[in-house]
C-alpha cells in the first residue's frame, strides 16, 4: 500500500462507480437517493452502454436489448421512483405468442395441452414421455449443461425446437456449453430441489400467484420512446456533476486503506473508500492492472457471443405478424437466430400502418457471420421477409439500421464456478472492491436492475 499523499489526489468521494451501462446507472441513481458521495466514470462519450435507441422518422430501433421481463420487485420499484420521467410499457397480449421455425414454416410454441398434443414441433415419443417426467431421477451434476438437462428430462425434440431457439433468443449461445445452474438457475432449481419440472411448477404455484399479486407479472416490458428514455431519466436524476464521460484508460489500485482511481484522459486521481466495477470481463485487466495476469484469468477468459442486429422498417401498410417474434433452431441450418416483431409488441415502434422488425444474426454457433457486409445482410433480410414471413415480392425495406456487437452477451459456461470463486476471493482480499455487472448474477435487464439495487443497498 502506498502512503496517503494528498498532493496526488484531485478529488475524494466515498464510492467510485465504473461503467455507465444499466448496472452502473441504476447503482448511481440509488446511491444519489441515499445521499452517498459518489462519482460515476464512463470511458465512452455517452452513458447507457448497450442501451441505445435510434429514432428515424417515426421508427424506433434498439441497438442493444429490446425488451426486459418484469421478474422482480426491483424493476417495479425503479420505475415507481422514476415516475413520469420514464413510462414502463408492457407488450401487447399478442406478444405472448412465440413462433418456432421448422421445415420451412413458423409454428406457435405450445401454450396449452391441446397445442402441446397437436404441435408438429416435437416427436410423438417425446410428447408421450412428458407424462413420465415427474418420475425421472433428479440430476446430480452441478455443472450439467442446459442441453444435457433438457435431453434427460424432456427429450431431444424439446431441445431442438424449444430450448435451443430459446437460448438463441436470450444468450445467442450454445445450450451444450451453457451451465444450467448459472445460465437458467430457475430451471436448475426445478430439477435439483423438486426433482421434476412439472412437480416443481405445481409446488411453486402459490409462490407465483403471490408474486403476481404484488405486480411481478413476468410480462415483457420496454419503455415509452425506447430504452434511451430510461437512460436519459437516470442520467438526469444522477446529475452531470457526478458523471465523468470519456474517462478512458482508467486504472484503480489500493491506496491508504482505500482506492486510488487514475483517469489520465481527464487528469484526475480520485480517492475513494470503495470501487464498484460494472465493466465486462475483458476490460478488467486494464482496470485492475495492479493484479497479476494469472489472478484475473478465470474472470477475463469469460466468452461473449457476437451478435449483429438489423432493424428494419417498412411503410405502405406492411403487416406485421401478431406474435413476439420468430425463433430459428440451429438444427434448421438457417442464416439467422431469430426475428423480433417490434411493432406487434409496442405501438410506438413504427408509424401507424407500418411495420418494424429486428433480425438477429451470428451468436456463438455462427461467429463467422460477423464478417458479413451490409450488402450481405440486406440479402439475408430480404430472403427472410419474402421466404419466411411471406411478404409480397414487391415489398422493400424503408429503413435499414445495422448494429454490430463483437462481444454482446456474456456466456455462463463451465468456467463460471471458478470465475465466481475468483470474484469472491478478490473482494475478500481487497476491502472495498466490488466486481459486478454481467460477469455474475444474470444477463437480463431485470437481473441488472436487481443487482444494482443490492449494490446500492450495501
Amino acid at each position: 500500500m502506498q502512503a496517503h499523499n494528498k498532493t496526488k489526489v484531485t478529488r475524494e468521494v466515498e464510492t467510485v462507480v465504473i461503467g455507465a451501462g444499466i448496472t452502473g446507472l441504476v447503482t448511481s441513481f440509488l446511491l444519489k437517493e441515499k445521499g452517498t458521495d459518489f462519482l460515476l466514470l464512463e470511458k465512452a462519450a455517452r452513458v447507457g452502454g448497450q442501451l441505445h435507441t435510434v429514432s428515424d422518422e417515426g421508427y424506433l430501433f434498439e441497438s442493444g436489448p429490446n425488451t426486459g421481463v418484469i421478474s422482480n420487485m426491483e424493476v417495479l420499484d425503479l420505475f415507481h421512483k422514476l415516475g413520469n420521467d420514464c413510462t414502463l410499457l408492457t407488450a401487447h397480449k399478442e406478444s405472448k405468442v412465440r413462433l418456432i421455425w421448422k421445415k420451412g414454416k413458423f409454428h406457435p410454441l405450445p401454450c396449452g395441452m391441446k397445442q402441446a398434443i397437436s404441435t408438429p414441433l416435437f416427436t410423438w415419443a417425446d410428447k408421450l414421455n412428458i407424462f413420465f417426467e415427474p418420475f425421472r431421477k433428479r440430476g446430480n451434476d452441478p455443472s450439467e449443461s442446459i442441453a444435457s438437462l433438457t435431453r434427460r428430462r424432456l427429450g431431444q425434440s424439446y431441445l431442438d425446437y424449444a430450448i435451443d431457439p430459446f437460448i438463441s433468443g436470450i444468450y445467442a449461445g450454445n445450450p451444450e456449453r451453457l451451465v444450467t445452474r448459472f445460465a437458467l438457475p430457475k430451471l436448475y432449481r426445478l430439477d435439483n430441489q423438486y426433482g421434476s419440472f412439472i412437480r416443481g411448477a405445481i409446488k411453486r404455484g402459490p409462490i407465483l400467484a403471490e408474486e403476481k399479486r404484488q405486480g411481478i407479472s413476468k410480462e415483457i416490458f420496454s419503455v415509452k420512446g425506447g430504452f434511451q428514455q430510461l437512460v436519459n431519466a437516470l442520467q438526469q436524476r444522477i446529475g452531470d456533476a457526478q458523471i465523468r464521460l470519456s474517462a478512458e484508460r482508467l486504472t484503480v489500485a489500493p491506496y491508504n486503506d482505500g482506492w486510488l482511481t487514475t483517469v489520465p484522459t481527464i487528469g484526475e486521481q480520485i480517492y475513494s473508500k470503495r470501487i464498484i466495477s460494472t465493466l465486462p470481463a475483458y476490460a478488467l485487466p486494464e482496470l485492475l492492472a495492479f493484479l497479476p495476469e494469472e489472478e484475473l484469468r478465470p474472470i477475463n477468459s469469460m466468452p461473449y457471443a457476437p451478435v449483429i442486429q438489423v432493424g428494419v422498417g417498412m411503410r405502405n401498410g406492411a403487416p406485421v405478424p401478431q406474435a413476439f417474434g420468430g425463433l430459428i433452431p440451429s438444427k434448421e441450418k438457417e442464416n439467422m437466430l431469430g426475428i423480433l416483431f417490434n411493432s406487434s409488441c409496442y405501438d410506438d415502434r413504427a408509424p401507424q400502418g407500418s411495420a418494424s422488425l429486428s433480425f438477429f444474426i451470428g451468436g456463438m454457433k455462427r461467429p463467422e457471420q460477423m464478417q458479413l457486409t451490409d450488402d450481405n445482410l440486406h440479402s439475408l433480410v430480404d430472403d427472410a421477409l419474402h421466404r419466411m414471413l411471406h411478404y409480397a415480392p414487391s415489398t422493400r425495406t424503408d429503413k435499414f439500421h445495422v448494429f454490430r456487437h463483437q462481444r454482446a452477451i456474456p456466456q455462463y459456461e463451465a468456467d463460471s464456478e471458478l470465475r465466481l470463486q475468483t470474484i469472491d476471493r478478490l473482494q475478500t482480499q481487497y476491502k472495498g472492491l466490488i466486481l459486478a455487472g454481467g460477469i455474475r448474477d444474470g444477463i437480463g435487464l431485470a437481473d441488472r436492475i436487481k443487482q444494482a439495487t443490492e449494490l446500492a443497498g450495501k
